[in-house]
């Protein structure tokens, strides 16, 4: 699969809001984008006013950006929202935070969501007691996700364990002294903190 290896601060940059890509550096004064809040290039300040379709198009490229995804994979997820009972933009949302390596994100265990992926996909991660190194595998309510015994004394994982309790997103728990979480609810739309209009998505795709 293609990856992404320029830098993540630019895609900030391009979609014209923060995607949060590089961890505590994005709350910081050294964030790229609350420096420099234009598209990059040498014409960034001068770019022309965006068609419908261009404002579409960049709507879900932030999504597919802000959760790491390339286009065929997001347009499954698209699929899948659309066969839901709910509204189809919302449920695409939905689906995505329920990717387990989001939720590792979520629960405070990786700095950034491409943290999170690695940390599945090197193996650190249990479901249930099952160690699941798939990132994009979804979480259900009543799932327990843990840090495997063997990962918890990574310098990292420490600093967790002996930090103060942090907050997390209402639809899971976390038990930072034993870097446990667990998925109390469905998530909803007031959890998610990224600024996404979803319905041009829908509108997008639906061309």
């Amino acid at each position: 699969m293609a990856r992404y290896t320029d830098s993540v601060c630019r895609l900030c940059r391009r979609e014209g809001a923060k995607l949060f890509l590089k961890g505590d550096r994005c709350y910081s004064s050294k964030c790229a984008f609350a420096k420099r809040p234009v598209p990059p290039g040498e014409h960034g300040q001068s770019r022309k006013k965006q068609s419908e379709y261009g404002i579409q198009l960049r709507e879900k490229q932030k999504v597919k950006r802000a959760y790491g995804m390339q286009e065929k994979q997001f347009r499954k997820y698209f699929e899948l929202a659309e066969k839901a009972h709910g509204i189809a933009g919302e449920e695409l949302l939905f689906l995505l935070e329920r990717r387990l390596d989001n939720v590792i994100f979520r629960l405070g265990l990786a700095d950034s969501r491409a943290q999170a992926r690695q940390t599945v996909t090197h193996g650190h991660v249990t479901v249930n007691g099952r160690k699941v190194n798939i990132p994009s595998s979804l979480v259900s309510v009543g799932d327990e996700i843990k840090i495997k015994d063997t990962s918890k004394d990574m310098e990292r994982f420490k600093e967790i364990r002996e930090s103060d309790a942090r907050g997390t997103v209402k639809w899971l728990t976390f038990d930072h002294a034993n870097l446990t979480g667990q998925v109390v609810a469905m998530p909803q739309r007031e959890d998610i903190d990224l600024t996404i209009e979803e319905h041009m998505i829908v509108e997008l795709y639906s061309k």
